[in-house]
């Protein structure tokens, strides 16, 4: 099997590594374009593995590498801990792993070659052995703070009927690179959220010069409800015609937030009543089967009173989906108290931003642990990570938006280099394919994990050292132990 170039692991931990799983090769850079490396030799596998394991190390020394020599179930008993693997008890069903794709991300994916731009994409989204398979993705309606400027479909004077409602500014950039990604993929699911609602519909100071109020907070007005409900509607149906399918949306990018460029204030009722009088009955006239998700913001205290506040009103709660969570504020653990309060509704873990300039090292397990592992512990049904790509400035960005959001990929001109986002999605996205489900695994201390078993049948398990020294564990399936390591901060997938 032929893998692209970049999954690869150093000369320097070959004989560890060989010890411990099996052994490979690597090129030291993580950027594109880079010279295949010369394999080294390794010891050749008698019989071929069991279980297929693939590695990201901390230090770089292995980047989402497939281990030749992978592991077999025919490990006698011994005192390592053990990571049972039990595919009777089961959990949530998964939609998928993936990024937002901001505007900003988009406009440096265009600025690339279309040769190489294909190739790229044709590595995140495609579903074949040798591509990672990208499955989920949000966007934002309107501009998002990782936009050039803000925008909304319809700026300038109130206009209640949506007369002037038009996608057209982000079919510049945004909505052709999504085009070419739903050709790749076209089962990808896609969330839309907002930022702000057009600045006529909301309240906030004006002046003179400026007759709508400040992009950057304010709220609602009561008045444009129905309004902004069918400037959903047009917004899905217009992504559709296009060839975008919207598989939900949620109705406010964090809507406890009001200082982020662009911004809106939204309190737990105002969602509800949106929801109910105005969003809902919208979908349904439309015949829109796009879900409705509530919230979209932290799992903190503040967050958790406006979760219960929508779901506890019967109104609204009859046309969400579920809510969606970030991870700025709060605890994880969050997720599963909604989920236990209310387990006819679905939960999201949408946004986590990598903190430039960035550090691969810590990034990389505190991601792998406290968002790929932990969120679908905690039932969520999806982990994005926040955004897919910046320049080499973290642009673009509007005037007092994110200045430190590091991309899952540097992007300058035709080079990309893969941060540590793009290897966390990576190491789930490529094996827990839609429509996987989560099974029942221990946590033993230091070994973070979570489970599937996949549509193909096929058992997924990934795993995260989250101490800093070596740990040997063991694998348990239907009685059987598979025996391996593990370096402190690394990240494992195996799948048998």
């Amino acid at each position: 099997m032929t893998f692209p170039t970049h999954f690869r692991q150093s000369a320097g931990l070959l004989l560890a590594a060989t010890l411990l799983l099996g052994g490979c090769t690597k090129d030291d850079s993580s950027s594109t374009p880079t010279p295949t490396p010369t394999p080294l030799p390794t010891p050749a596998p008698t019989s071929p593995a069991q279980v297929a394991v693939w590695l990201t190390m901390p230090d770089k020394s292995a980047l989402f590498y497939n281990q030749p020599a992978g592991l077999n179930f025919n490990a006698a008993a011994n005192s390592n801990a053990t990571i049972a693997v039990d595919t009777t008890q089961t959990y949530q069903t998964m939609d998928g792993f993936g990024y937002t794709l901001t505007g900003g991300s988009a406009y440096v994916l265009s600025q690339m070659t279309a040769a190489n731009r294909a190739a790229l994409l044709q590595e995140l989204f495609a579903t074949d052995a040798n591509n990672i398979g990208v499955s989920y993705l949000r966007v934002s309606i309107g501009a998002s703070d990782l936009d050039a400027q803000v925008f909304t479909y319809d700026d300038g004077s109130p206009d209640p009927t949506l007369a002037n409602f038009s996608l057209a500014p982000d079919q510049r950039y945004l909505i052709p690179v999504l085009k070419e990604i739903v050709a790749i993929n076209p089962s990808i699911k896609i969330l839309g959220s907002p930022w702000t609602a057009p600045t006529w519909m909301k309240n906030g100071p004006t002046s003179a010069t400026n007759p709508n109020p400040s992009p950057v907070g304010g709220s609602l007005k009561p008045e444009y409800y129905d309004a902004y409900a069918r400037y959903f509607v047009k917004y899905i149906q217009g992504m559709q015609a296009l060839g975008v399918p919207i598989d939900a949306v949620t109705l406010q990018n964090e809507p406890l937030n009001p200082d982020n460029n662009p911004s809106m204030k939204m309190t737990g009722a105002e969602h509800a009543a949106f929801i109910k009088n105005n969003v809902g009955p919208a979908f349904r006239a439309a015949n829109l089967t796009t879900k409705i998700i509530a919230y979209d913001h932290n799992p903190d205290a503040e967050g958790l009173a406006f979760v219960n506040t929508v779901l506890r009103d019967v109104g609204a709660s009859a046309y969400l989906d579920g809510s969606a969570f970030h991870l700025y504020a709060g605890q994880m653990s969050a997720l599963t108290q909604i989920h236990d309060a209310y387990p006819a509704k679905n939960v999201y873990f949408t946004e986590q931003w990598t903190q430039a300039p960035g550090n691969f090292t810590a990034d990389l397990t505190w991601h792998a642990n406290n968002l790929m592992v932990a969120a679908p512990r905690n039932w969520s049904r999806n982990v994005l990570e926040w955004n897919l790509a910046n320049d080499a400035t973290y642009g673009p960005h509007t005037p007092g938006g994110c200045t430190e959001c590091l991309g899952a990929l540097t992007i300058s001109g035709n080079t990309v280099t893969r941060n540590s986002a793009y290897y966390t999605v990576a190491h789930a996205a490529k094996f827990v394919r839609p429509g996987s489900v989560r099974v029942a695994t221990n946590a033993p201390d230091g070994l973070a994990n979570v489970a599937y078993k996949t549509p193909a049948g096929k058992r997924v398990l990934m795993v995260v050292n989250t101490g800093s020294t070596l740990k040997s564990f063991n694998i348990q399936y239907k009685g059987k132990l598979a025996s391996t390591s593990l370096y402190g901060g690394a990240v494992a997938t195996y799948v048998w």
